[in-house]
């Protein structure tokens, strides 16, 4: 079996006391989100008000242009918050319930991954990869954002292929009649989140479960026996956070010295992990529309691209809808296990020779509808990737294209709560 031991293992986690904190206007939602509606954030800082919170450790997206003036801020809080009223938990792990906006109740466990077991680079072989293309230049302001933080706190959502609910489910289980550690609503209607410690035997057995599934005889049964490298867990949110805390070590080695790094705990990152099977998490696409393009001739040239196709993946059915029509096609041998792979490779390829066009991701088909109406734009709808075909999109096709799939709705995204010292 593979060894998880330091995958995926407990850490001393920083956590407020609750009962003095407030946890509503402690715990913010993830700084990626609401990036074109600055009257959120303006909400939560009228919210929080002077109360202690993540939102003044975090840099959302919206205020990027700022960061400048922003990070020393951030910083000096969390170095307040570290001699005021943040209390480490040794050795934690927790067992996580978040009830979402539509009242389902999503598990998850909150421990520490080895970034030595996490590459975003196409190709990666790594136990932890990323699920969608990284632009990379996204990725320095986060380092920037952390290269001076005495603390993390996560967004990032680690994905298990468990279908048989061996990892997450029983420990939750045997862990239910515990006093939380944390259990409050969320702010601006986000749910509620309930945190308990898992003990040091639960630990044991997630690791163990988390052994099995990393085994790759497993899953090479799960799989196929062309599966060279196993793959245990599957970013499905904060990608780019997560690239950038890898980044960050990585230049630290490089400073440091690869023994002094070995120990040092900006190796680590806290995050926490899901399984992709869990009947809360929902995987919706995300489609395309190009606009300035000839819709028949763009569609003509599709058309042409796709019969070139002599791939091993199975058929697939992309649907183009233009002012004038609508028109399904089927592509027979795709190269890529998705349509949206197959779109993408079309697309790239095409805007580079058209540079005149432009592309946008819509997460609504009825949205799509309306904005193909106009003229001058096609639109293209596909399934969406099934939750079950996920870990085998990224064995075989590494990360998948960018704006593969959406992770439920904005608000029922992970809240910062837990924090890490990294220095």
């Amino acid at each position: 079996m593979a060894d998880v031991s330091k995958t995926f293992d407990s850490c001393e986690m920083l956590l407020p006391d609750f009962s003095k904190i407030d946890g509503t206007k402690w715990a913010t939602i993830a700084c990626d989100q609401f990036t074109s509606e600055p009257e959120y954030w303006q909400k939560v800082a009228a919210f929080v008000g002077d109360a202690p919170s993540t939102f003044r450790m975090i840099l959302p997206e919206v205020y990027l242009s700022e960061r400048e003036e922003r990070i020393p801020v951030i910083n000096r809080t969390m170095e307040q918050a570290l001699a005021s009223y943040l209390s480490p938990i040794k050795g934690a792990m927790i067992a996580l319930e978040r009830r979402q906006s539509d009242g389902k109740v999503r598990r998850g466990l909150v421990g520490a991954i080895d970034l030595e077991a996490y590459d975003f680079r196409k190709g990666a072989k790594s136990l932890i990869r990323a699920t969608e293309g990284t632009v990379t230049e996204r990725i320095p302001p986060r380092v920037e954002i952390r290269k001076n933080a005495p603390l993390e706190i996560p967004h990032v959502l680690l994905l298990i292929d468990d279908p048989e609910k061996t990892v997450i489910e029983p420990v939750l289980a045997s862990a239910k009649g515990r006093k939380p550690l944390y259990d409050f609503p969320l702010m601006l209607d986000g749910g509620r989140v309930t945190g308990r410690l898992l003990t040091k035997g639960e630990q044991a057995k997630v690791q163990a479960s988390l052994a099995t599934l990393a085994d790759l005889d497993t899953q090479k049964q799960k799989y196929g026996n062309s599966v060279s490298a196993p793959l245990l867990f599957a970013v499905g949110d904060g990608n780019h956070s997560l690239a950038a805390a890898k980044t960050t070590y990585e230049l630290l080695k490089a400073e440091i010295g690869l023994k002094a790094a070995k120990v040092h705990p900006a190796r680590y990152a806290l995050c926490e992990i899901e399984n992709l099977h869990d009947d809360a998490l929902a995987f919706e696409p995300i489609y395309r529309v190009i606009f300035g393009c000839d819709p028949e001739k763009l569609l003509a040239d599709f058309v042409s691209y796709t019969e070139t196709l002599a791939g091993n993946a199975s058929a697939q059915k992309i649907t183009a809808v233009w002012d004038r029509g609508t028109k399904e096609l089927v592509i027979e041998h795709p190269k890529f296990q998705l349509p949206v792979g197959t779109l993408r490779a079309f697309i790239d390829d095409y805007c580079k020779i058209h540079p005149e066009l432009s592309v946008d991701f819509i997460h609504e088909k009825d949205s799509l509808l309306s904005l193909t109406k106009k003229e001058n734009a096609i639109g293209f709808l596909f399934e969406g990737i099934k939750k079950e075909d996920l870990f085998r999109g990224v064995i075989f096709d590494g990360a998948l294209p960018r704006k593969t799939f959406s992770m439920g709705h904005a608000r029922d995204k992970r809240y910062y709560l837990e924090c890490r010292k990294i220095k």
